[in-house]
């Protein structure tokens, strides 16, 4: 589990595609306290270390990831928005996010307001119904609030500490963007059509 409060920006390395595909991130995390198999979101998906450097760590991302996600599109270079998974007691400062991308979302508009930024994104109509305005969702791991909601757009504004923090100051009109709807609303929704059956 992960809150959506990102706590580095990695850079591929590395990357190579065969059946899966491998890629090194370089990061600012002390390794040394990162164990084979521990669980980190990258860019909201939640991967698996398979092998540790000093300043490095390396996931593989299967073919199933790659066709829910962003992730095919990363290349040598590529930042990306990183958070170690939560500890029992750790503090809560975003929403609980799994890092389980369920789709991809479009940036369709962006305007600076003051030192701020608001994005339009458009959500893929399964998922549209999920996201309510004031409610969660976590885009490219980071947990953000939803302003306003109107069909399948809906809008978030990035303060000037989230855009320093994360890769969100330098996201453009087109970009595709891993949505993961928050969790609450996808349970409420499952009870509800399991009581109309």
């Amino acid at each position: 589990m992960f809150t959506g409060i990102i706590t580095d920006i990695g850079r591929i390395a590395a990357i190579e595609r065969r059946g899966d595909l491998r890629a090194r991130i370089t990061t600012r995390y002390d390794t040394g306290g990162i164990d084979i198999g521990a669980s980190i979101a990258c860019d909201g998906a939640c991967l698996t270390v398979v092998a540790l450097g000093d300043d490095w760590f390396e996931v593989d991302v299967s073919a199933e990831t790659v066709s829910k996600t962003n992730l095919g599109g990363w290349d040598k270079g590529y930042r990306i928005n990183l958070e170690r998974a939560l500890k029992v007691g750790d503090e809560l400062g975003g929403h609980i996010v799994s890092g389980h991308v369920d789709g991809l979302a479009e940036v369709i508009a962006r305007r600076d307001e003051g030192d701020s930024t608001r994005l339009t994104f458009r959500a893929p109509a399964e998922l549209a119904g999920f996201i309510a305005p004031k409610g969660s969702v976590a885009l490219n791991g980071t947990s953000l609030t939803v302003n306003e909601v109107e069909g399948t757009d809906f809008g978030v504004n990035m303060i000037a500490h989230t855009k320093a923090v994360t890769t969100w100051g330098t996201v453009g009109l087109g970009d595709k963007v891993n949505l993961e709807i928050d969790t609450l609303a996808r349970y409420v929704a499952r009870l509800r059509d399991w009581a109309r059956s």
